[in-house]
């Protein structure tokens, strides 16, 4: 631990956002980073609670007290190098992941948890500012290939992990750029690109061969990568979205919400938008339908784009603003959040269901709503139109997308749809093909996707050489 009684002496203290009128007239990171001094006393704040609860809700097992430690001790360089003893990309997730560490807190009993994202934020990016962070190719080589398609964090992190023991690793991505969600999916105002940038500039030095603008089922042949490599490991994400089966759903208009986030990363990256139409919020009404994270990005980057209003609607009841701890701790607990996109000005409308859309012209122009219930049941007499010039939906992914690379291999799919794997080994069906992240998971967050890939490589690289020291 670091001071013992710091936990008594020092209040929580966070990351500031820049104000709101400022941020939103550009694309770049607006969080206010903590001087050392204070990121110094917080991490004095973490406390010998005898089981480092924050370890249950870390899914990649950050040595968590450990770091916060040498923090407080000032050995910055020692605590970066175990920070990344259990996450290959900590200034991701010190980004972007809603931090369950710090929900299982003990010191979150008392709504106080350790700052434990800004402290891994500040652990990496001092680590990049000194040089310490550079490749690691492996001594020795072993002769085996290995094919990753996806480089979202779980393929970057399954590759990063092969390359590192010796495998000549080939990492398969059908965009122009490596990246996956983080690149398209993730504002930039959440996480600028070049952090993605000099990771992929770390690994092509480890020895990792990327293969963009390649897609698996129709540039390349799925079977010829079975049939090439020693072993394929499958990485490609959950990408089928949940849509919205209501009367009006091809008015143009309304749109997928990742139909319309990759096109401003793109603009944003000097990147060509494609070949879709293009789409912008400016001088419109935006309704985004889904509570999630991906509607808050829908909603930062509308207002980016000069939206006049933005409103969010949810099918889920108003969830308390604050959980009771006796119950819910050390889990993670539903409870009302409010993201830097809904200070930004949208408002947001809960229990309430779209029955249509209405249009004039083949565009749409409003939604007919409903109150429900907490079964879900339409409220008596609760229907109200909404104006809605662009419509985005922003309701999830159910699975991963089965046409193309999937069907052709003929895998088994779990009864979600994902691919069938276990987490003992994430072999699938047929022989030397593997599963990981969202793509066998379903959808989900940043860390689980590291975990995954991470134990991928590890299980990859036991089937193959028979023995492992890559850690789970």
């Amino acid at each position: 631990m670091g001071k013992v009684t710091g936990f008594l002496e020092i209040d929580r203290a966070d990351r500031r956002y820049a104000q709101a009128s400022d941020r939103i007239r550009h694309y770049r990171e607006f969080m206010l980073p903590l001087s050392e001094e204070t990121t110094r006393n917080q991490a004095a704040r973490c406390m010998n609670c005898g089981i480092p609860y924050c370890h249950t809700g870390c899914p990649v097992n950050n040595q968590i007290p450990d770091w916060n430690d040498l923090v407080y001790r000032g050995d910055w360089e020692e605590a970066a190098r175990n920070l990344h003893t259990t996450n290959n990309f900590p200034e991701f997730t010190g980004r972007v992941c809603p931090a369950p560490c710090e929900a299982s807190c003990t010191l979150n009993l008392q709504d106080s948890s350790v700052t434990i994202k800004t402290i891994e934020c500040a652990i990496v990016d001092r680590a990049w500012a000194e040089g310490w962070i550079k490749p690691e190719p492996a001594a020795h080589k072993t002769g085996k290939r290995i094919a990753v398609v996806g480089s979202g964090p779980a393929g970057l992190a399954c590759a990063q992990q092969l390359a590192r023991v010796g495998h000549e690793v080939h990492l398969f991505e059908k965009n122009a750029k490596p990246g996956g969600l983080l690149r398209y999916g993730i504002p930039d105002f959440k996480m600028e690109k070049r952090h993605i940038d000099r990771r992929i500039t770390q690994m092509k030095g480890e020895g990792v061969i990327f293969h963009c603008n390649t897609l698996v089922g129709r540039d390349v042949a799925a079977k010829s990568l079975v049939d090439d490599y020693d072993a394929v490991a499958l990485a490609g994400g959950a990408e089928a979205p949940r849509d919205l089966p209501a009367p009006g759903r091809d008015l143009a208009g309304v749109h997928f919400a990742m139909d319309f986030l990759p096109q401003q990363n793109r603009r944003v990256g000097g990147e060509p938008i494609g070949s879709n139409e293009p789409i912008s919020a400016t001088g419109k009404h935006v309704v985004v339908i889904g509570g999630g994270d991906t509607g808050s990005d829908c909603i930062g980057t509308s207002i980016r784009q000069g939206a006049v209003k933005v409103t969010q609607l949810e099918i889920m009841p108003m969830p308390p603003k604050a959980e009771d701890k006796m119950s819910t701790w050390p889990n993670w607990p539903l409870k009302l959040r409010t993201s830097s996109s809904h200070e930004e000005g949208a408002e947001r409308d809960f229990a309430v269901v779209t029955n249509s859309f209405e249009g004039e012209n083949g565009a749409v122009t409003a939604l007919n709503c409903v109150r429900v219930d907490s079964k879900f049941k339409p409220v008596e007499g609760s229907e109200f139109q909404l104006k809605a010039d662009l419509v985005l939906l922003a309701m999830g992914f159910v699975a991963p997308k089965h046409e193309g690379m999937l069907s052709d291999l003929g895998l088994n799919l779990d009864k979600r749809g994902n691919v069938e794997a276990n987490v003992v080994n994430y072999a699938s069906s047929l022989g030397k093909v593997y599963a990981c992240g969202d793509m066998r998971r379903g959808q989900s967050l940043v860390v689980w996707a590291i975990r995954e890939g991470r134990q991928c490589a590890s299980a990859i690289d036991k089937a193959l050489m028979g023995a492992t020291v890559l850690p789970r």
